[in-house]
């Protein structure tokens, strides 16, 4: 692989005396996904929160576009191009969905409407449909709270609010959790488009198939480590399981 969009080199991250990282490497390149994948306990989270810069590393370095920066808050991953996608989709329940896509980004009024703190709802609307249609993201009725929707609805829009902003990489904790089979798929349709896109997608996910079916490749952590490192076309299921648990030991993935 050529130089990784984002790149993650050794990172160490303690919580008083427990170690969550443990030198911890990771690399996604423009344009693909790729899965982190680990039992529970190995750092994904904590790994997560340093690459999205929610937490910051003790120790290592972060690498954007072959460059070192320094992601002291979300706010500057943002600034990056750098979103993601939380497993609990941290959603404003009581607005529409367009108000969602453009929390925090809002469009104002022109002139003094604008310069008094009035919001050009109807234009954020008419975008927020252009962006929904191509990602393939199908709402029933945009002008309801977002509340008001179906599970897989709420999800489809939080993962369009991170990917409409995010221009380099876009991380997404387990996006297709506690979906039906036509929901799952809808939102792995999203994620490929992303990819396709030119976009680093990151995928955490504990759904194998799933990780195999839509990963250019998978990367394992264990004990806050990076332990394996596969193409997902070349890759099984027992391939995964056993890197999670130790059962599989690759050489030289640090």
């Amino acid at each position: 692989m050529s130089t990784p969009l984002l790149e993650a080199r050794s990172l160490v991250k303690h919580y008083g005396s427990v170690e969550a990282l443990r030198g911890a490497s990771f690399e996604v390149a423009a344009g693909e996904v790729v899965s982190l994948i680990g039992d529970n306990g190995a750092g994904k989270s904590t790994f997560i929160k340093c690459l999205s810069g929610a937490e910051q590393p003790d120790s290592g370095e972060i690498l954007l576009e072959g460059k070192p920066i320094h992601l002291d808050s979300p706010t500057t991953a943002r600034s990056l191009g750098i979103e993601t996608v939380y497993q609990d989709l941290a959603v404003a329940p009581d607005l529409d969905p367009a108000a969602n896509l453009y929390l925090g980004r809002e469009i104002k009024r022109g002139g003094i409407l604008g310069a008094l703190g009035m919001l050009d709802k109807k234009e954020m609307r008419r975008r927020a449909s252009e962006e929904f249609a191509r990602l393939g993201v199908t709402l029933q009725n945009v002008d309801v709270p977002i509340g008001a929707l179906s599970g897989g609805q709420r999800q489809s829009v939080a993962v369009a609010r991170s990917v409409v902003w995010a221009s380099k990489v876009v991380f997404m904790d387990e996006p297709t959790a506690a979906l039906g089979v036509v929901q799952r798929e809808r939102v792995l349709d999203v994620i490929r488009k992303v990819r396709d896109a030119g976009i680093g997608v990151v995928l955490i996910s504990h759904n194998m198939p799933e990780v195999l079916s839509v990963s250019d490749r998978v990367e394992v952590l264990r004990l806050g480590k990076r332990v394996a490192r596969f193409t997902a076309g070349d890759a099984s299921l027992e391939d995964l399981v056993g890197a999670m648990t130790g059962a599989l030991v690759q050489e030289d993935v640090s």
